[in-house]
């Protein structure tokens, strides 16, 4: 499968973990970052090593002029964009009355902003060749809600609107856009949960563990490649059955 793939918040979990199932795919994949450039590199330098082609590149997600700039870097050295996984994000756990403006901002910024500011870079190529792939990644908390997430949640679901209408708004130029919904995945998000809370999680996921960047990755591929043709508007959800 020849095609660019760009990865957002691909320097670590889900979004380096699906840069990789991209490459083995046979794609040439951006693996793209906000400041932790030296993670990137090493993504791009561990696909390259097993015969693939990945290179690193940085930007705010959330600054439009970024955003531009990194794509025409990645068309210059990768060629157009095919296909899209807008993974960007962070998470914050905070009591709502106690989240301020700013905070509530750069949540938006960066997870809404940031993917309608890189799906208008990618777009007119899908749509000029009628062939692309969108695949944003939202959360299990943005089809339900999380207590003390009020943001986080709210901007997973806004990611989870957008989905929906702008795969019925591209359809006809063959570009297919899903939604990935992950439940509680063992990443970096995870550093401050102490023992116990993780073992709480792991009790509450009826299959008894929690997630994996692959299990994520490989819902990402499958909407990103040909065999998720026929698959738009979609929210598919790796959460070992904790939000059915």
């Amino acid at each position: 499968m020849e095609k660019t793939a760009v990865v957002t918040g691909a320097s670590r979990g889900i979004g380096a973990a699906a840069a990789r199932a991209l490459a083995r795919m046979g794609c040439r994949v951006a693996v793209c970052c906000r400041e932790r450039r030296g993670d990137a590199e090493a993504v791009a330098g561990e696909i390259c090593a097993g015969g693939g082609t990945a290179l690193p590149f940085c930007a705010d997600v959330a600054v439009e002029t970024e955003v531009r700039a990194m794509f025409r870097e990645i068309e210059s050295a990768l060629g157009p964009t095919d296909i899209l996984v807008n993974n960007a994000g962070f998470a914050q756990q905070k009591l709502f009355t106690d989240i301020t403006a700013a905070e509530w901002d750069r949540m938006f910024d960066v997870h809404v902003k940031g993917a309608f500011y890189c799906c208008q870079a990618a777009l007119p190529h899908m749509i000029r060749q009628k062939w692309g792939r969108i695949v944003n990644v939202s959360s299990m908390w943005g089809q339900v809600g999380a207590s003390c997430e009020v943001h986080y949640s709210a901007a997973k679901a806004a990611l989870i609107g957008l989905t929906k209408a702008l795969a019925k708004e591209e359809g006809l130029s063959g570009v297919t856009v899903n939604c990935v919904a992950p439940g509680v995945i063992d990443t970096d998000m995870m550093a401050g949960f102490s023992s116990e809370d993780r073992r709480a999680l792991m009790e509450e996921t009826p299959l008894g563990r929690l997630g994996t960047p692959e299990d994520a990755a490989a819902v990402i591929a499958f909407l990103a490649g040909e065999a998720g043709g026929f698959v738009t508007g979609q929210v598919i959800a790796p959460n070992g059955g904790f939000v059915v």
